[in-house]
């Protein structure tokens, strides 16, 4: 990566923002896991940067709404589509990229339909994220501080459904190639936690 005052400006308002403050590893490993993702392919790395370190501000404490209400029908890819053009052009980076780093970051979800490149590499590195050891670590983690996740059985009810329905979601040889062992991870520890709770409610 290489240094511009830009890219530190953006790293340094989403540490800041980033709350609860464990959500601010993942953007670096999206980042980091979308240039692997690419394999030598030419992409423009200022857009994948931009994107991977803005797309979660919308569900940051802080920036959404905290009436569950609200939230329930709180469309955060809408907010940091409007929110953050302004915030790239102060941090100095480059206007003319912007619009490129907003459709990558609208069609990141697992719903998206990635019009670039750079899109494609953004939510492929996504969706890897909430395999293996680290898709583990984020689901347990949201139990109880997260109305999705009040118990631990619906942690585990979300890795099942990741482990079966993500990897045909995948659109990159890349992306499906790095997820074979982090679904051997993720399947091992279902298996694992079925085992050891037989017959009790988690």
């Amino acid at each position: 990566m290489s240094e511009t005052p830009y890219r530190q400006a953006i790293a340094d308002y989403i540490r800041a923002n980033a709350n609860p403050p464990d959500k601010f590893s993942h953007q670096p490993r999206v980042y980091r896991l979308a240039c692997e993702l690419a394999e030598g392919r030419p992409f423009d790395d200022d857009v994948v940067f931009a994107a991977a370190w803005m797309h979660d501000l919308g569900v940051f404490i802080g920036h959404r709404p905290e009436p569950l209400a609200a939230l329930a029908v709180w469309d955060h890819i809408a907010y940091v589509t409007a929110k953050a053009p302004a915030l790239l052009r102060d941090f100095g980076f480059p206007v003319e990229k912007i619009p490129a780093v907003l459709e990558a970051i609208r069609t990141h979800l697992p719903s998206g339909e990635p019009t670039t490149f750079e899109g494609t590499l953004l939510r492929d590195a996504d969706l890897l994220e909430q395999l293996g050891a680290v898709g583990i670590l984020r689901a347990v983690s949201k139990v109880s501080r997260d109305t999705r996740f009040p118990r631990f059985d619906d942690a585990l009810s979300v890795l099942r459904k990741n482990a079966v329905t993500l990897p045909a979601l995948f659109r990159l040889d890349s992306t499906r190639r790095r997820a074979e062992a982090r679904l051997r991870i993720l399947k091992a520890f279902l298996d694992s936690a079925a085992e050891e709770a037989t017959g009790i409610e988690w």
